[in-house]
């Protein structure tokens, strides 16, 4: 592990927020965090909601670090400059150890789910869309007092039998995928979570 001098003699890549033309950034090509078409759809979103809010980090030669998903949904948005701070200095090593980093370390906090459910109630009694803050239907659901585990009573119809199918997915982005396509076809479509 590299020896760091002083914190007080530091200039931290922070010290100094630069503009840089997205059509410059180079993608980390190792980059092993993937970003599904729906998680950079939120993203757009929230760009539309609040603004850039974080730069991305690169190296001294636009190579991106920190902030590919971000960069996804600039190009999505036509956003010509972004925000972004320079890691001067950094070796390879410590670029590509903080390409992993940078993602790992918030997937390693938790909720206070008391204060998540107060948060959510607040947002929702305020009437803001509460899909902005990136949590699914699924894990809004018990935060809410909703529930909708097993098979829902199925809807009034105006055939005289009914007959369902149940879809298994892989995860909520395959779940969306699925819907948005039955829905489309013309299906009546319920989305459950067991």
């Amino acid at each position: 592990m590299a020896k760091l001098p002083s914190i007080k003699k530091i200039q931290w890549p922070a010290d100094k927020v630069e503009k840089r033309k997205v059509k410059d950034l180079v993608p980390y090509a190792n980059n092993a965090r993937t970003h599904s078409k729906e998680q950079i759809d939120q993203i757009v979103r929230s760009i539309e909601e609040w603004g850039w809010t974080v730069p991305v980090l690169v190296d001294e030669d636009g190579g991106l670090i920190a902030g590919h998903g971000r960069i996804l949904a600039a190009k999505k948005l036509k956003i010509d400059e972004v925000p972004v701070v320079v890691a001067r200095g950094w070796s390879e090593a410590q670029k590509r150890a903080y390409v992993l980093a940078d993602n790992k370390l918030t997937e390693n906090g938790t909720w206070d789910n008391d204060l998540l459910q107060a948060e959510i109630g607040a947002l929702k009694d305020l009437n803001f869309d509460i899909s902005l803050t990136g949590f699914s239907l699924g894990e809004l659901e018990p935060l809410l007092g909703m529930t909708t585990s097993g098979i829902e009573t199925p809807p009034v119809s105006k055939y005289r039998e009914q007959y369902g199918v149940i879809v298994l997915c892989k995860d909520e982005a395959h779940q969306q995928r699925v819907y948005e396509e039955l829905a489309g076809s013309g299906h009546e479509v319920r989305v459950v979570v067991t």
